[in-house]
């Protein structure tokens, strides 16, 4: 796998159990670490067999690296189970976990350095999402801390970190090998399609996400006061 050395490696795994312990933290529920953990074997062994890397089927086995947790995401917030869940969550758990994007931006840097992804990817390029890993603790600290934001400055932060999550998982998609490939010809995204890269957009992204939009329906639709949690 190109000139990607152990210790960037080494870096996503242990910013992938990080990821999965806050999250296990937010939800206090052992079953959803159970579940995690399983789908982390699953992907895990299909990484580390080449499934994702191979080319021309249908659908783009790329796509398959994203497409079942978004759709489960989707099943949770359309079903009454799942929306009880998302509710119980805890808001500060929920905004902690995003410090891992720190982490991963450098990680990501990294695997462009072997030649894995283009530079658009990262923080050198297009890649913005940093910024999210940057501020999550600083926000964390006047939220929950000092309690000088309210619900209103948490809401748009999670949006605007939820926009530059999106910027990077679409220069992501269309950069990959696929039929709708349209950006780094030269240089493909297939360092996600490696072990244990392949655990980015399976188990942190996803993670990420779901943080993102746990948080904004418990601001929004359940109206709650961070600063009462």
């Amino acid at each position: 796998m190109a000139d990607i050395s152990i210790f960037t490696s080494l870096g996503l795994i242990l910013t992938t159990l990080i990821s999965v312990w806050l999250f296990f933290k937010a939800s206090n529920h052992k079953k959803t670490l159970y579940g995690i953990i399983i789908w982390m074997l699953i992907v895990g062994v299909l990484g580390v067999t080449g499934f994702y890397q191979k080319l021309g089927t249908f659908p783009p086995r790329f796509t398959l690296l994203l497409a079942p947790t978004i759709l489960f995401i989707l099943i949770l917030f359309t079903n009454k189970k799942g929306k009880k869940f998302i509710d119980s969550l805890s808001l500060k758990y929920l905004n902690i976990v995003h410090i891992v994007r720190i982490p991963v931006e450098i990680t990501l840097y990294y695997i462009f350095l072997g030649g894995l992804i283009p530079d658009l990817m990262t923080f050198d390029g297009y890649n913005y999402d940093i910024i999210s890993g940057i501020t999550a603790p600083i926000v964390y600290y006047f939220v929950f801390v000092k309690k000088i934001i309210g619900r209103k400055g948490l809401l748009l932060w999670n949006i605007v970190c939820l926009g530059l999550l999106i910027n990077i998982l679409v220069i992501a998609v269309l950069s990959a090998q696929t039929p709708f490939q349209q950006l780094a010809f030269d240089q493909p995204n297939i360092g996600v399609t490696y072990f244990p890269f392949v655990w980015l957009p399976t188990v942190i992204v996803p993670i990420v996400l779901f943080s993102h939009l746990a948080s904004i329906r418990q601001l929004v639709v359940r109206k709650k006061a961070p600063n009462n949690v």
